[in-house]
């Protein structure tokens, strides 16, 4: 096991990567290459940069990583805003996603100021 393996963050975004790929299984075809495909790629942006970060050398690096990580999760909440203006998800499903992302960008915040308070 990685030691990136063993943080909640990258768990629940690990989490999360699932449950935005079978949300939007049922999305229509043809925003196949639009926003389901944006969806899936700032998803999976998360927990990769939580990975790839914890492979640095430094606590500033890795930081850099996990901002990274932060911005891709600021992406998809105008990305799930604007699925459910457009109907694409059920108010259930946009409030499931809502509060792991919430949970998620609450973790990484904490995250990047533990490694602050650290230096």
């Amino acid at each position: 096991m990685y030691n990136f393996e063993k943080l909640t963050v990258w768990q629940k975004a690990m989490d999360f990567c699932e449950l935005i790929y079978k949300e939007t299984k049922e999305f229509p075809k043809e925003e196949m290459f639009g926003l389901t495909s944006q969806l899936r790629r700032a998803a999976t942006s998360i927990p990769l940069n939580i990975s790839e970060g914890s492979a640095c050398n430094s606590k500033r690096e890795f930081k850099h990583f996990l901002n990274i990580a932060l911005c891709s999760q600021y992406e998809i909440v105008t990305i799930i805003r604007l699925c459910r203006k457009l109907d694409f998800f059920t108010s259930e499903s946009y409030i499931k996603i809502s509060n792991a992302l919430d949970e998620i960008g609450k973790l990484l915040h904490g995250l990047i100021n533990s490694l602050k308070s650290n230096n």
